[in-house]
């Protein structure tokens, strides 16, 4: 792995966890409550954290593009293919949890971003616009990028996925999310094209985080009631 890599993943790392410092500095000094401390400080740490991963990439960006690579039609239409894909992915992985593993539906991480969103609607743009862009570079372009040079694309989109849906927090829900990775790694491979699986990426957050605000929490557990599996557009990845 090169040395740009690994100051992104350094520079990923200290943007999860910068707020633990600097939150309550923000709170201390700004005539801002302790939430809206959070808030904003996650916002310019993950803003200020997606500038300097693209800055790093930069010279990758520039490189040539593989001559097999996807053209902008078919981006379109494997863009379009890969949400759908995404979403069966998920149905699979869903049943499996609740069917087969008798883990319940819904997810805490999710749950956690509406609560913020309803309170803070420019929150919204870290998991539709920030959060998309700087795990592909992460987790497909650099972590699957380096297993594919040295084993076989199941393999390495295997242990991506895994450090994908282990990064989430919920380990309960390690198979929903390593489905989501497993396909952005294919989508990838497939068009050669990062930008491909960060629009599918942003699609499927963009879609669970809407779907939810317009939601009530006691319409979501209705409908989860009805169809646990529902639940395979209410995580996003």
């Amino acid at each position: 792995m090169t040395k740009r890599y690994w100051y992104v993943i350094l520079t990923y790392i200290i943007m999860q966890f910068s707020g633990i410092l600097f939150a309550p500095i923000l709170f201390a000094t700004l005539p801002i409550s302790e939430f809206q401390a959070v808030i904003y400080w996650t916002i310019f740490s993950f803003t200020a954290g997606m500038i300097v991963i693209l800055i790093i990439m930069k010279p990758y960006m520039k490189a040539p593009t593989a001559r097999d690579a996807a053209k902008p039609g078919s981006i379109v239409l494997w863009i379009v293919a890969g949400v759908f894909m995404a979403y069966i992915a998920q149905y699979i992985a869903a049943t499996i949890e609740i069917q087969l593993l008798g883990i319940e539906s819904g997810s805490a991480n999710t749950q956690q971003i509406i609560d913020i969103t309803r309170a803070a609607p420019i929150f919204m743009i870290i998991p539709a616009l920030i959060a998309p862009i700087v795990e592909e570079i992460i987790f497909r372009k650099i972590i699957f990028g380096n297993f594919y040079k040295r084993m076989n694309f199941f393999l390495a989109a295997l242990l991506s996925a895994l450090v994908f849906g282990i990064i989430h927090g919920e380990p309960q829900h390690i198979l929903i999310y390593s489905s989501m990775g497993f396909v952005f790694a294919y989508l990838y491979v497939k068009t050669k094209r990062i930008l491909v699986p960060i629009f599918v990426h942003m699609a499927l957050n963009s879609i669970s985080v809407l779907v939810q605000l317009s939601l009530s929490p006691e319409d979501i557990e209705r409908l989860q009631k009805k169809a646990e599996t529902l639940q395979m557009i209410l995580i996003g990845g």
